[in-house]
């Protein structure tokens, strides 16, 4: 799973080959022990769990960035490689 970010604590990955939500557009975010799965679109936990201050961070970051989260799923999802984006 290819890192595309960093910050506070959290390293958030972009894996397309999911079989729980693979059709759905989401990123890996993980913290410590804690990992979550989160949608790009609405930025709700679709699996796993974060801490409820890492969560909202992630949220933040999302809503950011959401444009450059959809055009590296859909580069993902052809088999290309994501780009990084800029931490929060």
């Amino acid at each position: 799973m290819p890192i595309i970010s960093m910050f506070y604590g959290i390293i958030i990955r972009l894996y397309v080959i999911d079989n729980l939500h693979h059709a759905l557009p989401h990123l890996h975010a993980k913290y410590g022990e804690f990992e979550a799965s989160i949608g790009i679109d609405e930025g709700m936990i679709l699996a796993g769990q974060l801490p409820r201050k890492q969560l909202r961070l992630v949220q933040a970051w999302i809503e950011l960035h959401r444009d450059e989260l959809l055009a590296d799923w859909e580069l993902a999802s052809s088999g290309e490689q994501p780009y990084k984006i800029a931490p929060l």
